[in-house]
């Protein structure tokens, strides 16, 4: 396993009233979620990164305004008529 560090301010660190552990576990998960909406890891893969289960990682992703359905608006849309 890789650790990867940066230096995060104080001033954050009080502005968002988290833990760092807590801090660090929400940049993961950020992290994980940017990276499976830009298609560069899967989601069982983006869970590993967030360090939770992938139905877990599947759930939040809402959060984030990520879409677990990869469609198009068109393709939703025909969905949707066809349903």
């Amino acid at each position: 396993m890789q650790t990867i560090q940066f230096e995060l301010p104080e001033e954050i660190l009080l502005s968002l009233k988290e833990t760092p552990a807590e801090i660090s576990q929400e940049i993961r998960m950020a992290a994980a979620a940017k990276l499976y909406e830009l298609g560069k890891l899967s989601s069982g893969r983006a869970a590993q990164l967030a360090g939770i289960p992938r139905v877990s990682f599947l759930q939040r992703l809402s959060r984030y305004r990520v879409s677990i359905f990869d469609l198009t608006e068109t393709e939703l849309t025909e969905d949707v008529r066809n349903a």
